[in-house]
């Protein structure tokens, strides 16, 4: 574990365990400098496999590696094996790993008080508001007042441009939502709060813990990947577990 990774600060239970990478610690170069660990975004295969056998001497075990397509799926990460396809995963089995990579996207970890289930989410504009936070409590299966959440680094609210139709999307169901979103100097433009909407969303499902938040990836050029603000670049990962 390289010193600038993150342990997730939330009163979890001691089993269960949290690590965030950072874009420092692997073998990458380029744009992907240098601990990208994400295999779809045009890095070499060799230097990416080093990398996650680099983070997997940190771990309990293989992370359960996803296909994300900014969806609601939500994988079983005690039986997986090839990458599925989903946004999100849960894990009972001490030692089974939930991971999700981002590059701006918001990572949400979860974990209920008893410390007997673990879950991270992919959540992007698009699989908050359709509802991935939502679908991976529900895979969850414990009561909300008993589950926190964590919200890994993501864009931030003085970087994310979004459109009207973004803000759109969530006003419509929510009307609460608005508070996440303050004009921007272009018509039909908004600077949007990724980590508020998520807040606000988690509150809705009744799950009032949430904490970390306000990590901006685009203002951080040194120790974050950003896709907004590169376009070519790598990926790190928000993962969660149970204590073998």
């Amino acid at each position: 574990m390289t010193e600038d990774w993150i342990e997730p600060d939330w009163p979890a239970p001691p089993r269960v365990r949290g690590l965030v990478t950072t874009r420092n610690g692997g073998v990458s170069t380029g744009p992907y400098a240098s601990m990208n660990l994400g295999l779809h975004v045009g890095d070499s295969v060799a230097d990416v496999q080093r990398n996650r056998a680099l983070l997997r001497r940190c771990l309990p075990g293989e992370p359960a590696w996803l296909e994300q397509v900014h969806g609601v799926a939500v994988a079983d990460a005690d039986r997986t094996g090839a990458p599925v396809c989903a946004d999100a995963s849960v894990a009972r089995r001490p030692g089974a790993v939930c991971a999700v990579m981002t590059a701006d996207c918001l990572p949400v970890l979860f974990c209920n008080d008893e410390g007997s289930v673990v879950a991270a989410a992919h959540a992007g504009w698009r699989g908050l508001a359709a509802g991935v936070l939502d679908a991976t409590l529900a895979r969850m299966g414990v009561p909300a007042a008993t589950v926190m959440a964590w919200l890994g680094p993501a864009i931030g609210p003085a970087a994310f441009e979004v459109g009207d139709e973004v803000r759109e999307a969530f006003v419509a169901a929510d009307p609460a939502t608005a508070i996440a979103f303050r004009p921007a100097a272009g018509a039909g433009k908004w600077m949007a709060d990724l980590f508020l909407l998520a807040r606000l969303r988690l509150a809705r499902l009744g799950v009032v813990r949430a904490y970390g938040g306000g990590i901006c990836t685009y203002a951080s050029r040194e120790r974050f990947f950003s896709y907004r603000r590169e376009g070519i670049t790598g990926r790190f990962v928000s993962m969660v577990w149970l204590a073998p």
